[in-house]
């Protein structure tokens, strides 16, 4: 029994002594606990891009931009800071129309292209848009913008005062603010 007795005691030391060793060593620095913590960001860079963007087997798009940074956060933002080229193809992978500025944005969630500084969008038709600031709605295939545009097609030289939604062929161009010259028809309808 006394052997017993000194085992029990001996096991509550233990136990007691080992329980003091754990709470002793259960603390964290909270500079450690943060860096495991925070959020990172994830970040890709590319120099020489060359792109092609396909639909249904065909070719729809082909950008091209000395330098191209990824950053993979809430939202998955490509970005295109010294400049970008694209190539618009349609239906039977024919060149339709060209793109070209000095800065371009692309929220993949979203579908949606930032352009600004020098924005140029010329179709294959003659039409030519220009603008310091366009967004480009992928889903829509939209140009639109609340800034100062220029518009030059065959027989037509809009320069907006302030806002523009283009389709992203130029076969639709509508102004909110238009100024300029523009011939019409006897209908009204510009020729």
């Amino acid at each position: 029994m006394i052997n017993k007795a000194s085992n029990r005691k001996f096991f509550k030391a233990a136990v007691i002594l080992t329980g003091c060793f754990f709470v002793a060593g259960c603390e964290n620095d909270t500079k450690v606990i943060e860096s495991l913590t925070e959020k990172v960001v994830l970040r890709e860079e590319a120099t020489q891009v060359e792109s092609m963007l396909t639909q249904d087997g065909k070719l729809r798009a082909k950008l091209k931009a000395p330098f191209m940074t990824r950053v993979f956060g809430d939202t998955l933002i490509t970005e295109f800071p010294f400049s970008l080229h694209c190539d618009f193809y349609n239906d039977s992978s024919l060149l339709d129309s060209w793109l070209d500025s000095k800065y371009g944005r692309y929220y993949e969630g979203l579908g949606k292209v930032y352009l600004r500084d020098s924005v140029t969008v010329v179709t294959m038709k003659g039409d030519t848009l220009k603008s310091p600031d366009l967004w480009w709605d992928q889903n829509t295939k939209l140009f639109y913008t609340d800034k100062y545009a220029i518009y030059n097609g065959i027989g037509k030289n809009i320069v907006g005062g302030k806002g523009l939604v283009a389709t992203q062929d130029l076969s639709s161009v509508t102004f909110h603010y238009p100024t300029g010259t523009v011939q019409v028809s006897e209908s009204g309808v510009p020729k």
